[in-house]
This record gives C-alpha cells, structure tokens and sequence, in this order.
C-alpha cells in the first residue's frame, strides 16, 4: 500500500482542483464559415461562476467585457470585442512555465483588457506582446481576431509566444482550431482538458461535414453539449428517451459541467465590412439554464439590464440561471457538484429547463438575425440597437417569469 505523507497529499489535492479554472475554446476563419465571417468561441470554466457584461470607455478604443462579478472595478476581462472588430478570449495552459521560478501569475485578464483598450489587429496584439514588461504571470492561449480577417491562437507563457493562424491550411485544414488546458509546446501530458478536447473536435468535424459550422449551433449545441467521447455517448438522447427523476450522470469531462460559467460566441465581419457588425452572443450564467443574447460595441454603453450588474456587481439574467442551476446540481457536499440532474434539463416530457428556454432563445436568434441582414442593408446606429435591447430586456424577464416564476 502506498503511503502519502500530508505535503504531497495537499499537492495532489491542489492539482486534481486545478481544472476547474478551466474552458473550450476554438476559432473558425472566415473561409470556411456559411457566411464568410470568422467565429470566435469560448465556453468558460471558472472558480467565479457569477459574470457580468461591461461596456468600457477606457482605452484607445471603447470595448464590451466579460468580467467577473466581484471585479466590481472591472479590472480583468475574460472576453470580449472592441470598436476596431478585434476581439479576445483564453484557455488557460497547465503545461507551461512549469520551471520558471516567477512569482508572477494570473495576469491574463490584464492582458486582455489591456489588448481590447488598445489593439485593432493580430499585429497590434503582438506587438503588444513583445513591448510588455516580463515575466508576463500568463499562461494561456489567446485566441484573437479582426475585421481584417486575421484570427489565430497565440500560446503565450511569461516569456514568448507562438502563433497559430487559422488562416493557415496547414495548421488548420477545415478552417478551424480548438485548444482546451494544455499546448503544443508544452510538457507531454502535464495540460488538462483532453477528453474535452476530442468532445469538441468530434462535435465540430461532424457539423462541418454537414455544412452546419455556424453561430447557431455553437452557442446552442456545444456549450450545451453533453456527448463524451472517450464513453462514445450523448447523455441528451438518453435523457429524452427516459422521464425517469432524478437521473445523475458525472459530467465531470463534458464540455457543459458544473464549473460551466457562460460561454460567449463572437461573430465577426468580413473583410471590407464595418467591423461594427461585430456581434458578441452570450450565454450569461450556466449555459443549460440562460439564453444568448448579442450586444454591439456600437449600442454604446446602455447594455440590457439584465446582462449587467447591480450595486453588487451582478447581473440579473446571471443570477436566474444560476438558481435555475440548482436544480441541476443538487447535491452540494463532497463530491456532488461532479453530478449533473440529467432529466431536470432534459426529458420525454419535454418540461426540462433547457428544453423550455429553446423556443425563448430561438426567437432571439430568429428576431437578431432578421435585424441584423436589414442592418447590413441599411446601415446600423445606436437607436436601433437600444431598441433591440429593450426589446430584449422585456421578452427575457416575462418569459422567466411565465416558466419559472423568476
């Protein structure tokens, strides 16, 4: 029997907890998407499960921010987009930096909100990154992009960075690159986030054979999604053929978990469009129980009430889902958040909270989409997209309230 003495017991400890800061992450260049425009996504694993959105004006160029609710300064950024059409998000590496002795660490919410103040292009952003002072305190693959049709992934520890274009067939012969917890550069099997890795990869190379790689069925399938690939099964077919309550799964190596905080799909523009089409959808709180909702940097800084904080920094849409949530983690001690409610999502009743918000959602995507082809026609201003957010305000809070009572 092997005996472990209490130091390494509390290490093994503190790394089995590591993959909970943790997301899914992947870029689409605008060459292989439906509509020729580039796809930036991120499904956020986080400790901070109550986010926000910010409009700022504090930089070169104003931005909108994902940002934690307790950053009541709004001092880190965990994705977002800017005037410029450039736009920013991460997954955070376990594989890097291993031997450097900096004390330095976490910065790289500094590093994002610094680029979306600042930078309008893929070239801006490593310049950026090579003018910073170091060691950086990151450890993270950047994935960026800009109204000039540049998108790539940038592995960048306390010291350099390597660039990953999506653009490149080589690097990316579907058009597209997913990147989870570890690089490749790093340390052999010393990252996080591989099963999760081929979840993602499986799940985008089936809908780009189907010619289905669009804005939609990122935000409402994959950060939804609760296939396991190492398992070879969907959990959501077998929940929809079963009414059976409760009926627990370990979600533990899906992409949607229980440290699922949001995910946000930015949608950009094509080459010679104003980058002001750029769209930031949303899923604000935990993906099964919110709906996406889009946000122009153009709008100004009058976001939807409920995607912004209160006195307390939190979001009213965030604070929804995440009571919606507990019905899908019910059991809190010990191990119990690994354990999902399966059937309180989805079932052959079809009264699953996640079945019950689609048709919510799809008129968002429905209503934004049909606004949106009128704008490119007609051109976009601030009034219409207040409106738009009113619009959206008013529809959200009376239908959580109709299914809900929230």
């Amino acid at each position: 029997m092997k005996i472990y003495k209490p130091t390494t017991l509390l290490l093994a400890v503190l790394f089995i907890s590591l993959p909970a800061i943790s997301c899914t992450t992947a870029i689409i260049s605008g060459k292989y998407t439906p509509d020729g425009r580039p796809v930036l996504w991120k499904h956020r694993d986080t400790d901070h499960l109550n986010n926000r959105l910010v409009y700022f004006e504090d930089g070169t160029y104003p931005y909108i921010g994902l940002v934690n609710s307790d950053d009541l300064q709004g001092t880190m950024v965990w994705a977002g987009t800017n005037r410029a059409g450039f736009a920013i998000m991460n997954a955070a590496l376990y594989d890097v930096n291993l031997d450097d002795t900096s004390e330095i660490e976490g910065r790289e919410g500094y590093v994002m909100k610094q680029a979306l103040q600042q930078c309008a292009t893929l070239a801006d952003f490593e310049q950026m990154l090579r003018d910073m002072d170091k060691p950086l305190g990151v450890a993270s693959s950047f994935g960026v992009m800009d109204a000039q049709g540049g998108a790539a992934y940038y592995e960048v520890d306390n010291h350099d960075f390597v660039k990953y274009d999506v653009n490149d067939s080589k690097l990316a012969p579907h058009g597209y690159i997913i990147r989870t917890n570890f690089s490749y550069r790093g340390k052999k099997d010393q990252g996080h986030g591989y099963i999760r890795y081929q979840n993602a990869s499986d799940l985008f190379d089936m809908a780009d054979a189907a010619g289905g790689l669009d804005v939609g069925t990122i935000l409402q399938e994959f950060s939804r999604s609760t296939y396991h690939s190492l398992l070879n099964k969907d959990y959501e077919k077998v929940a929809l053929q079963s009414d059976r309550h409760p009926h627990f799964i370990h979600a533990g190596d899906m992409i949607i978990r229980h440290s699922s905080a949001s995910a946000v799909v930015i949608h950009g523009v094509k080459e010679g469009e104003s980058p002001e089409f750029t769209t930031m959808w949303t899923l604000l709180g935990y993906p099964m129980t919110t709906v996406a909702c889009p946000l122009w940097v153009e709008g100004g800084g009058s976001l939807p009430d409920l995607l912004t904080g209160n006195d307390l920094g939190k979001a009213p849409l965030c604070e929804k889902a995440l009571q919606l949530k507990k019905r899908v983690f019910p059991i809190e001690r010990g191990s119990g958040p690994d354990y999902m409610n399966l059937t309180a999502l989805y079932n052959s009743s079809h009264t699953g909270i996640t079945q019950q918000l689609r048709p919510v959602e799809d008129q968002i995507m429905k209503t934004t989409g049909e606004k949106l082809s009128l704008w490119r026609r007609q051109g976009i201003d601030r009034k219409k997209i207040q409106d738009h957010y009113q619009w959206l305000d008013n529809h959200l809070s009376m239908h959580y309230e109709r299914l809900f009572g929230l």
